[in-house]
């Protein structure tokens, strides 16, 4: 039944927790401190981290820290119930909490999708050492320096690296991006059809057991280029082209051996398949053993030997549009001559994405997995008749690819007459007792891939064979998991044909480090109009301004009333326009160093500062400024005391002082008295932050203690009783949620809704300045470098990346963020301000 006109009214008043209408009985609201109200069901349930104390809550409207022990205590909002319905209605036992939706702070240097997706691939920096050698640890087709790398991560193994992008260093100008963003740079600039090929790689090496594995990426940050890493099965000692002539022929341990590799090899190609990948090419570099002699393929050699392949063709087409089959020849010939296979319709196949014309004889075939088959017939055949097989396919590939003078008649014939040698030199070398294995060998060669048995095939033909007696058990394979769509071919892939340019400086340029690729960025810098240091350090972009006018260490800074105001140990404060960074007075008067600066916007704009002696001066800030403060006093002293160390204004308007007696006092800026002391840290207080009707303290003790505003009570404590030996907190950062503390031993520490979710190492020494805007966090410190952060993710998924510093000349001793620039305060007594644009 619906309610008729006179009835509808404005909605009654709910729980912001549970959603259910106030009432008298089951839903009765009561006033916290902060001045919201909640159901007292809901409060009594409402989730406490492990820091905070029974007597603390979070206001779930204002998520304010308040006191709070029994909710019956506290006292009853009447005007919600005078609102209310009288008939209670049902109460949910467990209240929904809802959290607040993220912002993002635009530009991304790249999505924190990309971020989640690679990031445990990347090997850290120092994971890879490079060795240049010529020849050794590649495929054989010599057409410049080689490279061999040791992974510092399996204890000197060496590696294999495949390059698959480059990070370009001509983008860098005063901001150095991180090692982890220029890694995610490069893989943000790949294609969606690349990163998925690359994807699909790192996967198959983790679940085909015949795959050489993937250790993950790698960047040179010296070249620049980005490498996929494999592991080397033989750290390149041993391969399988040098096998047929370490053997005798009358060894009877050939044929078991011989047996082993070729069963093993279909299972390797088996693995593949089911993942729906072609290799389309294949080395004897790409094949190698492990300590108990089983044979693995090289994702990775596969690829550079795609490459190299390319790179021969083009060479050898030269522009031409059209090739005939005796240049052809001469080219296939090369390549089995360096123990590198490609299948005919893989040949047909380059041809025609370069767009050239050729000869094909009757052949014409997509590129599938009976591509593959062709190349594991070539492995074994090469095993089996050493160097001589080179020469044993020509009558082969003349077949396939003929002469001018040959027609489809003649190429037949030769491929029979192929046939017939290649029988009776298998015969000859490996007895009349394996007729099965001459014979599939011969199949898998046919001109027609339709003709061509299966890998499985070959498999049941060698492990039936009595060779293979001595051989290990292996497990069955699988037809039915061989895919028979979305084929993807590595060498036609999107990896190996990465641009001839990266190619290219990767063997001659990226080995040549003499150039200094930061000085030749440092003439390319574009003017942007672009008012952040965010998005000048996404681009690449960065520029900075000086302003000198300090004599000694810049300790502070704060920004208010259209002025930046900078404390000093000269126990000056100078103020800048922001309007264009002119120096534009100085305030005069300590006795000592000042210590801190802070901004107070009341009806008289004020400026605060303290010195190491305890004297406090409040500065007015309307012009003309001028030169005697508006009152100055000083704290009591005693043999504890070493001056003030840190300035808080809350909202009220009451300043906080942070100092060398351990404790924190507030002082009324009315009428300019101590209002009480705050009691409990066991050292210097050294920084101070306000937020939400919370005072956040900071001190050598290496805790952080919240007081309540509104009675100066203790809150909470982070940090204490923590593992490890405790190291000084110098600067911290504090908004609604989130704290963020500074340590002398250049740690960050990130809490958010009172529990720890990050401590990361990010500064090499004491970290003595943070600053913090939406999801940018920026620290300075003794290393000489400001250091960009980026938080990502929220509640048990949070973490915290950095995305790149700026080297400077100096000790970081003050940092300020505010109107999208940044603001560096140095040992040096000089300020920098970064911005982008001019």
């Amino acid at each position: 039944m619906t309610s008729s006109p006179e009835t509808i009214g404005p909605e009654p008043p709910e729980c912001p927790v549970c959603l259910q209408p106030y009432n008298s009985s089951d839903t009765i609201p009561r006033v916290l401190a902060c001045g919201h109200s909640s159901c007292e069901v809901c409060l009594a349930q409402l989730p406490r981290p492990p820091s905070l104390s029974s007597a603390v809550i979070r206001c779930p409207v204002c998520t304010q820290l308040v006191k709070f022990s029994d909710p019956t205590t506290l006292p009853k909002n009447i005007d919600l119930l005078r609102y209310s319905p009288s008939s209670p209605k049902p109460h949910h036992t467990k209240p929904l909490i809802k959290s607040p939706p993220r912002r993002r702070f635009p530009p991304e240097t790249f999505s924190p999708e990309l971020y989640a997706a690679w990031k445990d691939w990347v090997l850290p920096s120092g994971a890879v050492l490079i060795d240049i050698q010529v020849g050794f640890g590649r495929i054989r087709i010599d057409l410049g320096l080689s490279m061999i790398a040791k992974c510092r991560l399996v204890d000197d193994q060496k590696v294999g690296l495949v390059e698959i992008g480059r990070f370009d260093l001509g983008e860098v100008y005063l901001f150095e991006y991180s090692y982890v963003s220029k890694v995610m740079s490069v893989l943000g600039r790949m294609n969606d059809d690349q990163r998925t090929e690359l994807g699909t790689l790192l996967g198959v090496s983790l679940r085909q057991p015949r795959v050489c594995g993937v250790l993950g990426l790698w960047l040179d940050v010296e070249s620049g280029l980005l490498y996929l890493v494999t592991e080397r099965k033989n750290d390149g000692v041993l391969s399988l082209g040098d096998l047929r002539d370490w053997f005798d022929q009358e060894n009877q341990g050939w044929m078991p051996f011989l047996s082993m590799v070729g069963v093993e090899l279909c299972e390797a190609f088996v693995g593949l398949q089911s993942e729906g990948i072609v290799c389309g090419c294949l080395g004897v570099s790409c094949l190698c053993f492990d300590e108990f002699g089983h044979v693995y393929i090289d994702l990775g050699e596969v690829l550079l030997t795609g490459r190299k392949i390319y790179q021969c063709v083009l060479e050898d087409l030269d522009g031409k549009r059209r090739i005939e089959g005796s240049e052809l020849i001469a080219l296939v010939m090369d390549l089995l001559n360096k123990d590198v296979f490609i299948s005919p319709e893989m040949l047909f196949e380059l041809m025609h994405r370069e767009g050239i014309e050729m000869q094909r004889n009757g052949v014409n075939s997509k590129v599938d997995y009976s591509s593959d088959v062709w190349l594991f017939a070539c492995v074994l055949l090469r095993l089996i008749t050493g160097k001589k097989f080179a020469e044993g396919m020509r009558n082969y590939w003349m077949a396939v690819l003929g002469a001018e003078r040959e027609g489809v008649s003649d190429c037949k014939i030769l491929y029979l007459q192929w046939v017939e040698r290649m029988n009776a030199t298998l015969e000859a070398l490996v007895g009349s007792e394996y007729p099965s294995l001459q014979e599939v060998l011969t199949k898998c060669l046919d001109l027609d891939p339709a003709n061509r048995p299966l890998i499985p095939d070959g498999w049941e033909i060698i492990r039936g064979s009595n060779a293979y007696r001595c051989c290990s058990h292996v497990s069955i394979l699988n037809r039915v998991s061989i895919k028979d769509n979305a084929i993807q071919c590595l060498v036609l892939g999107e990896l190996c044909n990465i641009s001839n340019d990266l190619s290219k400086e990767s063997t001659i340029s990226g080995l040549n480090r003499e150039e200094d690729n930061h000085e030749a960025a440092a003439t390319q810098v574009t003017e942007m109009k672009v008012g952040t240091v965010v998005k000048g350090l996404s681009a690449g972009k960065l520029h900075s301004k000086d302003l000198q006018g300090h004599l000694d260490c810049v300790t502070s800074l704060c920004i208010g009333g259209g002025f930046l105001f900078s404390a000093s140990f000269d126990k000056t404060i100078n103020v800048w326009s922001l309007q264009d960074f002119t120096h534009v007075h100085t305030f005069r008067g300590h006795e000592q160093k000042v210590m801190a600066v802070v901004f107070v916007d009341q009806e008289k704009p004020l400026c605060i500062s303290a010195d190491n002696g305890g004297g406090i001066f409040c500065w007015e800030v309307v012009p003309p400024l001028g030169q005697e403060p508006l009152k100055k006093w000083h704290e009591e002293k005693d043999w504890r005391y070493s001056g003030i160390h840190a300035l808080a204004i809350s909202e009220s308007g009451c300043l906080y002082t942070g100092s060398g007696d351990r404790l924190i006092k507030a002082w009324s800026l009315r009428d300019y008295t101590l209002l009480c002391s705050m009691e409990g840290h066991k050292s210097v207080v050294s920084t101070l932050a306000s937020c939400n009707g919370v005072l956040y303290s900071g001190s050598w003790d290496g805790t952080v203690r919240l007081w309540c505003l509104h009675d100066h009570s203790p809150l909470v404590v982070f940090g204490e009783g923590m593992p490890g030996r405790m190291s000084s907190v110098l600067s911290l950062h504090a908004d609604q949620n989130t704290v963020i503390a500074a340590h002398e031993n250049g740690c960050i520490k990130i809490w958010a809704n009172d529990e720890l979710k990050s401590s990361t190492q990010v500064h090499q020494g004491a970290v003595f300045a943070l600053s913090k805007e939406d999801k940018w966090v920026f620290t300075g410190g003794w290393d000489r470098s400001v250091k960009i952060q980026e938080i990502s993710g929220e509640g048990v998924e949070m973490d915290i990346r950095e995305v790149g510093s700026v080297a400077c000349e100096s000790v970081i001793t003050a940092l300020l963020y505010e109107q999208g620039m940044l603001f560096v305060g140095y040992a040096s007594k000089l300020i920098k301000v970064y911005h982008c644009g001019s």
